[in-house]
């Protein structure tokens, strides 16, 4: 036989299990509590910031390849554009050739 229920009144104490009390005193917020959460997100902020900075050098650095290759690839187009020109202007002042029809 359980000896809580045979002494009278035992189901109305209450004990530590029993009572919902908060550890905070007037439920406070905990200054700690905010302290330690605002650290871990700045830590996090900042590795976060360190990744995009980090991954923005790599894209920069290519954006800059492609620039010089695009800038030497639309020289040597420019180059022969005028080589063929000045070929043609030359190849008009050496013609010194008439030309004239045949009849056969």
């Amino acid at each position: 036989m359980p000896i809580s229920s045979a002494i009278k009144g035992l189901q109305s104490i209450k004990s530590m299990k029993n009572a919902a009390k908060s550890g905070i005193p007037n439920k406070e917020d905990s200054e700690f509590i905010n302290l330690y959460l605002f650290e871990k997100e700045r830590s996090r902020l900042q590795s976060e910031e360190i990744r995009i900075l980090q991954r923005l050098e790599i894209i920069q650095n290519r954006l800059k390849e492609i620039q010089v290759f695009t800038n030497e690839k639309a020289k040597q187009i420019c180059i022969p554009e005028t080589k063929k020109s000045n070929k043609k202007n030359q190849e008009e002042v050496k013609s010194d050739f008439k030309t004239m029809s045949i009849d056969y």
